[in-house]
């Protein structure tokens, strides 16, 4: 899909792209260069409030960890 950049730098996300994606007006987005390639994909106002909790599991690594040293420990090591 192509579109042009105004002499203002802004460009015009088509409506049924902002519909696929659920683009309101002020939604945040970043513009991402990699290496050659720009690509905009839905941003945050708050990407750490954001991402809160996104890892979290059933699993603790910290347990894991802790789990090992006691196995090692009892072998000697």
């Amino acid at each position: 899909m192509n579109v042009r950049l105004s002499q203002k730098g802004w460009v015009v996300i088509p409506a049924a792209m902002r519909q696929k994606y659920g683009l309101k007006p002020g939604a945040y987005l970043q513009v991402v260069d990699y290496g050659g390639v720009l690509a905009i994909v839905p941003g945050s106002r708050n990407p750490v409030k954001d991402g809160a909790g996104m890892l979290k599991g059933d699993n603790s690594l910290t347990q894991a960890i802790v789990e090992e040293h006691r196995r090692e420990l009892r072998r000697g090591k």
